[in-house]
């Protein structure tokens, strides 16, 4: 009996031990982690008011604690199968030719892929925000749930000439290894927070291609400027690199128009801050998806983002971060038949275009057919 349970003792320890190793060789060798910011960085970092001993911090402290019962609870409901998180069926998207893209000429246009994702003309330029085109949010597929829509509007290998690639922050559902490794040949410039640069560089793209900039730091490119304004999240891709990057919200402005992106955010007096500073906004794309009652300071609830896009004065608004993932416990619908509601009752113009549908930034047309109640 001893000799019996010696041997499974030793065949226990021998599997954690194993497991132990192969999870530490894969955080260390797979290249989806991204790279890490060096000592000088660290040093540049520490002279800004945001940098905090060896971490970015937001400008209001927040709580991202989770107690064991909150997190045995969380995993019970990301794991129940008729929770409503998903779709019944897969989501159906408009697809897009790649000549309407490489010929496209016209008035300012966006295109939502999904989640947070959005592909830009402006000025005769492309630029592309957040491009996640994977299916998975993880550094593994088998560690995250497959991407609602079995296809995309368009693939990456028929995008034209990218110009400018907009990151708002480095988690993987928003700077997705496979999608910059397929996209670096095509794209000219990719502008994000400080330090998210040092993930690019670890994937091949050269420093000279990439700008960081802090919060209200600005770069011009050609008629175009792209500033990055603050956000309330955090960053990380790994187990030690938590808040060691900065996460942004942007606007992009033209001689007549400003867009704004809100990144990830929980909802805090920085919506109000940029819209006095520099609203108003002709449109703003703002997260309204992946909330939770355990962790209300890195993500809105449906009803803030609506009084974000008031904060901001835009004259209309778009939810986001929603309609191609699962993660939260909220149903997949959620987020956008609350925001209806309550942009109703605060009289705000809101925009609830179709995967892959062209959102042209005219001041009269209306784009918000309620499509996910065909899924």
């Amino acid at each position: 009996m001893k000799k019996t349970l010696k041997r499974m003792t030793i065949g226990l320890v021998s599997i954690i031990v194993l497991l132990f190793i192969i999870g530490f060789l894969f955080i260390n060798l797979s290249p989806e982690f991204g790279g890490k910011i060096t000592k000088e960085q660290e040093i540049e970092f520490a002279t800004t008011e945001n940098y905090i001993e060896g971490k970015f911090v937001n400008e209001k402290s927040i709580n991202m604690d989770m107690s064991a019962s909150d997190m045995l609870s969380l995993v019970r409901k990301m794991f129940n199968p008729n929770s409503g998180t998903r779709p019944d069926k897969n989501i159906e998207v408009q697809k897009i030719d790649s000549t309407t893209i490489a010929d496209y000429n016209s008035k300012t246009r966006l295109i939502w892929f999904g989640h947070s994702t959005f592909l830009v003309q402006m000025n005769h330029k492309n630029i592309l925000i957040d491009p996640m085109f994977g299916n998975v949010p993880a550094p593994h597929p088998l560690l995250g749930n497959n991407r609602f829509s079995k296809e995309l509007p368009i693939q990456i290998e028929k995008l034209p000439k990218i110009d400018v690639v907009i990151i708002s922050h480095d988690h993987y559902d928003h700077l997705d290894y496979g999608s910059i490794k397929k996209l670096k040949k095509k794209v000219g410039n990719f502008i994000v927070p400080l330090g998210v640069g040092s993930h690019l560089e670890k994937w091949g793209i050269q420093n000279d291609n990439i700008v960081e900039l802090n919060w209200w730091e600005e770069v011009v490119f050609d008629d175009l400027i792209f500033r990055s304004t603050p956000a309330q999240h955090f960053s990380g891709r790994g187990l030690s690199d938590r808040m060691k990057t900065l996460w942004s919200s942007w606007i992009i402005e033209s001689e007549t128009e400003k867009i704004f992106f809100s990144g990830d955010s929980g909802y805090a007096s920085h919506f109000k801050e940029i819209g006095e500073k520099h609203g108003p906004f002709d449109f703003a794309m703002i997260e309204c998806g992946q909330y939770n009652e355990l962790w209300p300071d890195i993500h809105m609830f449906p009803e803030e983002t609506a009084q974000a896009g008031v904060d901001l004065k835009a004259k209309k608004i778009m939810p986001i971060h929603w309609g191609a993932f699962k993660l939260s416990t909220h149903s997949w619908t959620d987020p956008v038949e609350r925001i209806s509601k309550k942009a109703k009752e605060l009289n705000i113009r809101l925009v609830t275009p179709e995967i892959g549908e062209s959102i042209e930034l005219i001041e009269n047309k209306e784009i918000s057919s309620k499509w996910w109640k065909g899924n």
